[in-house]
């Protein structure tokens, strides 16, 4: 067994403090609550189209397995289960997990969800329709072995959705400066520049795992009215979508 972690424990330790506010659409997590409906909507429309299902059914994943690596407290995980997919949400933190499980009982929904990490479920031999990295590859102490890890975990002809930070000037001002110190919309510590990834660089260890990317998109929230939306300028937030070969 590897001794290699992807786990940072600056970062563990931050969300590990945190993990009692997931749920609180006012909290230090709102940007994730009001990105949820509209990162769900992107995925759910690009996993329907890979898989053959239509978008518009009340249940259009139905029987499609993901794993929502990173999870958090569940908020995408929960969306997913809504949307009908078989959800394993994994995360590192064991309180995120004990708040995630606790809603998803609360709420009806039957989800998986397990402490762990990717490398760790790779050697166990796990496989999935689709990864969904979301707001994780920010976060973890080795991206190449992270990134090695989630490729092994989709299966031949499978997707992966990676959503992230840019690592930009604009994304220094925005995400930084501007959300953290500024509008303190985030707690100070939140993020850290210099560990946002830039698409080229993701899509470079994708290739390594015989992954492609297909499509992509940046996401543009409105300082005013605090709404997200999908926008073809990639310089702050994007989602890749990467399809496995075989």
């Amino acid at each position: 067994m590897s001794t290699k972690t992807t786990i940072d424990p600056a970062e563990a330790a931050h969300f590990d403090r945190l993990a009692h506010a997931w749920w609180d659409p006012d909290g230090p997590f709102w940007p994730l609550h009001r990105l949820n409906r509209l990162r769900a909507g992107y995925i759910s429309e690009r996993l329907s189209a890979r898989f053959g299902r239509s978008a518009n059914r009340a249940v259009p994943l139905q029987g499609i397995r993901l794993l929502d690596i990173g999870c958090g407290g569940g908020l995408l995980s929960e969306a997913m289960a809504r949307l009908g997919a078989e959800v394993h949400g994994v995360d590192m933190v064991e309180k995120n997990i004990r708040i995630a499980q606790q809603h998803a009982e609360a709420s009806g929904l039957a989800i998986r969800y397990t402490c762990g990490t990717a490398e760790g479920l790779a050697e166990q031999g796990e496989s999935y329709d689709a990864v969904l990295n979301l707001e994780v590859v920010e976060h973890v102490a080795d991206l190449p072995l992270f990134m090695s890890a989630c490729g092994r975990l989709v299966r031949p002809g499978g997707l992966m959705v990676i959503g992230t930070l840019n690592r930009t000037a604009a994304s220094f001002l925005t995400a930084i400066v501007g959300a953290e110190y500024v509008l303190r919309w985030l707690p100070k510590g939140t993020h850290h520049w210099r560990k946002f990834p830039k698409p080229e660089e993701l899509e470079g260890m994708l290739l390594e795992s015989g992954m492609r990317v297909f499509d992509r998109t940046g996401v543009k929230i409105d300082p005013f009215t605090r709404k997200f939306r999908l926008s073809p300028g990639m310089s702050v937030n994007y989602m890749l979508v990467a399809e496995k070969s075989g």
